[in-house]
């Protein structure tokens, strides 16, 4: 027999229980909490781009160690488009790649006046032209500036807790006042990783996100 309740208490402690519980539900289903990294643009070269710009024999030093073995460097340069339109002291990432590539916002493009396609890093092909200048010289890249697009690094076992693996997307909640669900957000898994989503400026600016806030990853969208 089921006994009635006998008191409001009863009532409104049961109903508090409810919506705890509903509540911490909601908070399982929206899943794991990423720091944001806000992305600025920037540059990747070859040893031979980097001599070229920097003259013979040179080597790229070090400001600040960035995660997977990466590095933000101390030397920067200027980006031009086809219409001589020009972004001035561009951070360089080190260490050199095989290939060289250029990583802006779509605000960036506009004011180069070049049509950069949204791109994982390192996707290339077919992309904008573009030309960069340093000390000793100048490059021109026939294809390589892409506007990034946004993703998330975290470790194997971090994947494995959210049930996620590399190349997965997702979409991802962030911000306050402005915020925003942002979709199509690629899950990238490796051990030399930290978990960080990153973002662009552009993004970052709409959703008043700051290096270091925190965003939810709320569903899971399968390979695209």
């Amino acid at each position: 027999m089921v006994e009635e309740l006998d008191t409001y208490q009863d009532i409104e402690q049961i109903t508090r229980m409810v919506i705890e519980v509903i509540q911490k539900n909601g908070e399982q289903r929206e899943g794991m909490a990423v720091p944001v990294g806000v992305s600025a643009r920037h540059i990747h070269l070859t040893q031979k781009d980097v001599e070229t710009l920097f003259g013979d024999g040179y080597q790229l030093t070090v400001k600040k160690e960035l995660m997977g073995g990466q590095f933000a460097a101390n030397e920067q340069c200027t980006i031009v488009g086809l219409k001589l339109r020009a972004i001035e002291n561009v951070r360089i990432l080190g260490p050199v790649r095989k290939n060289s590539q250029v990583e802006i916002s779509a605000t960036d493009a506009r004011t180069l006046g070049i049509q950069a396609p949204l791109r994982q890093s390192g996707n290339t092909a077919g992309s904008a032209p573009i030309a960069l200048i340093g000390p000793k010289g100048a490059v021109y890249l026939e294809e390589g500036c892409i506007v990034a697009a946004r993703h998330i690094h975290m470790t194997p076992a971090e994947a494995l807790s959210a049930s996620l693996k590399d190349g997965d997307y997702v979409s991802v909640r962030m911000g306050n006042d402005r915020g925003a669900i942002l979709d199509h957000v690629k899950i990238r898994v490796d051990e030399s990783f930290s978990l960080e989503m990153h973002i662009d400026t552009d993004e970052a600016n709409a959703c008043q996100v700051r290096q270091g806030d925190l965003a939810r990853i709320i569903r899971t969208t399968g390979m695209k």
